[in-house]
């Protein structure tokens, strides 16, 4: 049969992954739509840098991959593309990314050959078979050993230090570059989770469609990132704060220079947190009272890069009553706790969704 030989060949292709891995380091990947970031057992976090990779047309060759790639975005010659190949926190371009996976692990590994590690990959709560199934196939077309996947929310809970193993609610909000996953948990398990596209790169086309519609104003993805982190707020700030923006003027089509205020960018952003705060409310809606009780007690932990914008918080706090706190540090909780799964395996046993 020739599927039995298919299956002696990929276990003899596994032991002797399985006998490299051991001299390779465990990795753990937070494979983000902005930013993949990767955690070495004993090292720490080794890479982090941003999901997009650089190829040339003609060569089919990569021209770059990560920081470098995210330099030529929006910037590149006929022959070169850059592109971003995860979106909405599953894979979207299944080459590309297989390409960008093996890129950062090689990196992880200081360029070694025959390198074979045990990998831990976080991805989002409702992710589908098929996305689950390209999440794993990049990651051993990428030379793995073995591959783990742990849903984001719960290992982001685990990255900002909750107690997740205990009887108790614990309410984690993980607003990344395409998803935000919501979770109650409660004894290293998820009561209720829910994963929805607004996160941002959503925030991000939101200014860019503003700055078009109000001032005739142009302007490319990196620049609308920059406003955002600089200018972007949920609940009005104690001093405004303004930006100069360059873009291109659509009427005269020249080049332009205009300054812009905190309230029109919160104006912007509106839609967006709204859509994040329904979520959260749809998620306390749907949580069993004892555990409700525990989240009034404890509050709700915002990680991933949107908790960094500025009074998410306190919106937040003011549109559902409950104490909001944000971990110490938001853009890497998911690859933190992914990482704590390298050394507990116990643990990763029990939340892995394989």
């Amino acid at each position: 049969m020739p599927s039995n030989g298919y299956q002696m060949r990929y276990s003899r292709i596994h032991n002797m992954r399985s006998l490299f891995s051991l001299f390779s380091s465990d990795l753990a990947i937070d494979l983000g739509t902005a930013n993949t970031l990767v955690f070495a057992h004993g090292k720490g976090i080794i890479v982090n840098e941003p999901s997009i990779i650089a190829v040339n047309k003609i060569t089919n060759e990569v021209e770059a991959v990560g920081r470098e790639a995210k330099e030529m975005l929006g910037r590149t010659p006929g022959n070169i593309v850059a592109i971003k190949p995860m979106k909405d926190g599953v894979i979207a371009d299944f080459r590309h990314t297989e390409k960008m996976l093996n890129y950062f692990i090689q990196k992880a590994h200081n360029r070694k050959m025959m390198v074979h590690p045990r990998i831990v990959i976080g991805v989002p709560s409702e992710i589908t078979q098929v996305e689950k199934r390209a999440v794993m196939d990049s990651a051993y077309r990428a030379k793995a050993s073995e591959v783990h996947l742990v849903e984001q929310a719960m290992v982001a809970a685990i990255g900002a230090g909750l107690p997740i193993t205990e009887p108790g609610g614990n309410m984690v909000v993980d607003i990344g570059g395409g998803t935000t996953d919501i979770a109650v948990i409660s004894l290293a398990g998820i009561v209720y989770s829910r994963s929805v596209r607004m996160a941002g790169n959503q925030m991000d086309e939101a200014v860019m469609t503003y700055l078009k519609r109000k001032y005739n104003l142009l302007i490319g993805e990196r620049t609308a990132e920059q406003i955002k982190i600089e200018l972007g707020s949920a609940y009005p700030l104690d001093k405004p704060i303004t930006m100069e923006v360059k873009g291109r003027n659509l009427i005269e089509g020249v080049p332009k220079t205009i300054t812009i205020e905190d309230s029109e960018i919160r104006e912007a952003l509106g839609e967006c947190i709204a859509t994040i705060i329904n979520a959260i409310r749809v998620a306390l809606e749907r949580t069993p009272p004892e555990l409700s009780a525990d989240i009034s007690d404890r509050g709700i932990v915002l990680t991933g890069g949107g908790a960094l914008i500025k009074n998410l918080d306190k919106r937040i706090r003011e549109e559902t009553g409950l104490p909001v706190s944000i971990a110490d540090d938001p853009l890497a909780s998911v690859v933190l706790g992914t990482g704590k799964m390298l050394s507990d395996f116990k643990l990763l046993r029990k939340i892995s969704i394989d």
